[in-house]
């Protein structure tokens, strides 16, 4: 049986996985009303565990040094509770397999290397090599699907990754080509760098440490 979050680890977590988040964006992320998100993290912001901050026109909560370490602690014991260790690790396992692919993916679409200039922007005037890095992603969002379904199976709070993924990846299918490596949006590549940071902070793995982890 599929394991449900409390509401107080979904505000919190969903805070740390988005990095910097504002009241609705973690409403819609988590499926809670959007008054309760906001009393939360009042209260998160009361504890020291998240501060409101504004930058280049946006503005948002993220957490602090102290909440990074509420949320990892409480993700240890949720971990431990739901009997989801075993599967969240193999999980990752696979995960790791496929993100050099989506690396891969993601800068082919941002750059197209000329004869004379490795780093040339892709300036989408070939459609062979977009539509080519689109398939790649459309295979990766088939993999993607069987992940989420595994995680969520076990951890409810890990569902819908796989949802997000495959609307960016329709929107840049009509065109929208920022919904593949865009910022500010919920591209495929902030979608998978989601469920990483997700991944890591569950097992408590620093970034950049994976590979050295039987």
């Amino acid at each position: 049986m599929t394991y449900a979050s409390t509401p107080d680890l979904l505000v919190l977590h969903a805070v740390r996985v988005t990095g910097v988040a504002d009241d609705a964006a973690v409403s819609r992320r988590t499926g809670i009303d959007q008054d309760v998100v906001s009393e939360l993290l009042k209260d998160y912001e009361a504890y020291g565990w998240a501060t409101h901050v504004e930058f280049a026109g946006t503005s948002g909560w993220t957490l602090t040094e102290r909440g990074r370490e509420e949320d990892s602690t409480r993700l240890t014991k949720e971990l431990d509770q739901a009997g989801a260790r075993t599967t969240v690790e193999r999980v990752h396992r696979v995960f790791e397999s496929l993100n050099g692919r989506v690396v891969k993916a993601c800068t082919d679409w941002q750059l197209r290397p000329k004869q004379d200039d490795r780093l040339a922007a892709n300036d989408h005037s070939d459609p062979e090599w977009d539509a080519r890095v689109l398939d790649e992603l459309s295979t990766l969002a088939r993999e993607l699907t069987q992940l989420v379904s595994d995680l969520s199976g076990a951890l409810a709070r890990f569902g819908g990754y796989d949802g997000r993924f495959s609307a960016a990846l329709a929107r840049a299918r009509t065109g929208e080509k920022q919904w593949v490596t865009g910022v500010g949006v919920a591209s495929c590549h902030a979608v998978w760098m989601e469920l990483h940071e997700d991944l890591l902070s569950t097992l408590g793995i620093p970034r950049g440490v994976e590979q050295g982890r039987g």
